[in-house]
């Protein structure tokens, strides 16, 4: 560790985890002379216990207070409604829980350093992820006159470096033997290990969250209710959208939904992959878009696909708070006005089924026409002149002939 610096600098807001790098950018900034003030925010997977020893080892390394932030219905507010108003699955599987979770986690960390006069903000990150890029990003726009200081990044410390350091400051930060990283928020858990570093490789069952799931779990049906796009009930009971979520994600873990690894392209510019396990997410998009299905005009979901793809982009990518997130925010609310009504999934282990879908605002059973049965707003005669001109293009097209040389 560096030579301590008696100067005081002021106050440097910390994000803190509770693991061993931010434990020892504690000790490290208060060597610097700065005071410290370590951020917690919570987007999922933090029970009381882990709140309480969270709060005792910031008290134990030196910090002069400890803030304890629970974001997780800022987190749906700000960010998850939104990706599930645009079925957001990057790469058509990976639902970017860890991507929101950063967003609102940086935010909530700026807006608590502007309030308490830091002179300096801080985080964790290493040089090599993406993570780093989303908390700068952040922390530049929210709070554009603090310094921003990454003492992992710019030291490129072991582990083992990190760990000894602290132990000669009488500090026991018990490492993590694991052998996978896991990282649980709301919006679903990223596992990484050894095989996610190799594209050939597949995490075991051992290594989810939810463990192995047994072959012969009965098969389950359950309900989602939905009004103007936001999930507000489960098999009939009326909920908030955090509670149902997380009550999706114990169902749903049981069953193996929601797993897989992606593989796709990093803000840095290079493929990266990750595993996740993410219940919730994957049934509330394959329920939400049923119902689109079923209330929403073809252009809407259109358009809707392309622009959710484009949203997801922007929050995956650290863009989060470019205008244009914004004007996309008021689009994807926009569509969701007639999305309303109940979807029913039959779950079996390691996969989800949707088996029926009913809205008030339905557009299947119009009265101008059913498919496959008679229509009342045209005759037969007036079909047929349809279908005529309809591939006129392509028959004169042909009648051209082949093109020559």
């Amino acid at each position: 560790m560096s030579e301590s610096n008696p100067a005081h600098k002021g106050l440097c807001a910390l994000a803190f985890s509770g693991g061993l790098d931010t434990s020892w950018c504690v000790s490290y900034l208060l060597d610097q002379g700065y005071q410290v003030a370590t951020v917690t925010v919570d987007t999922g997977g933090f029970d009381a216990a882990e709140q309480a020893r969270i709060a005792g080892l910031s008290q134990s390394l030196g910090a002069i207070s400890h803030h304890y932030l629970d974001a997780r219905e800022e987190l749906w507010q700000t960010g998850l409604r939104y990706l599930l108003f645009g079925n957001v699955l990057r790469g058509q599987m990976y639902p970017l829980s860890v991507s929101a979770e950063r967003v609102c986690q940086a935010r909530r960390i700026a807006l608590t350093a502007r309030e308490l006069g830091a002179v300096a903000i801080a985080h964790g990150s290493t040089g090599a992820g993406n993570d780093q890029v989303r908390f700068d990003v952040a922390f530049r726009a929210l709070c554009p006159g603090a310094e921003i200081i990454t003492p992992i990044r710019s030291l490129a410390l072991s582990r083992e470096q990190e760990l000894a350091d602290l132990a000669a400051r009488g500090v026991e930060v018990p490492a993590r033997a694991k052998s996978y990283s896991v990282n649980e928020g709301m919006w679903g858990t990223s596992v990484g290990g050894k095989e996610t570093h190799d594209s050939w490789q597949h995490l075991p069952d051992s290594a989810w969250p939810g463990g192995i799931v047994d072959p012969a779990l009965a098969p389950r049906s359950l309900t989602i209710g939905f009004a103007k796009g936001e999930p507000t009930s489960l098999d009939g009971q009326s909920l908030d959208p955090v509670t149902l979520i997380e009550q999706l994600n114990q169902i749903g873990r049981q069953f193996g939904i929601g797993r897989g690894i992606h593989l796709g392209d990093t803000i840095l510019g290079i493929k990266g992959r990750v595993g996740f396990e993410a219940p919730a997410a994957h049934l509330l998009i394959a329920a939400h878009r049923e119902l689109e299905k079923l209330v929403l005009s073809g252009k809407q979901l259109f358009w809707k696909e392309s622009l959710g793809a484009t949203y997801g982009s922007l929050i995956h990518e650290g863009h989060a708070f470019d205008p244009l997130a914004r004007d996309l925010e008021a689009f994807l609310s926009s569509t969701q006005q007639r999305v309303s009504g109940d979807v029913r999934l039959l779950l079996r282990p390691h996969a989800v089924e949707v088996q029926g879908v009913r809205s008030p605002h339905s557009l299947m059973q119009s009265k101008v026409a059913s498919y496959g049965e008679g229509a009342n707003a045209w005759s037969g005669a007036e079909a047929a002149g349809f279908a005529k001109l309809f591939g006129i293009g392509q028959q004169v097209a042909l009648s051209a002939g082949e093109v020559t040389e």
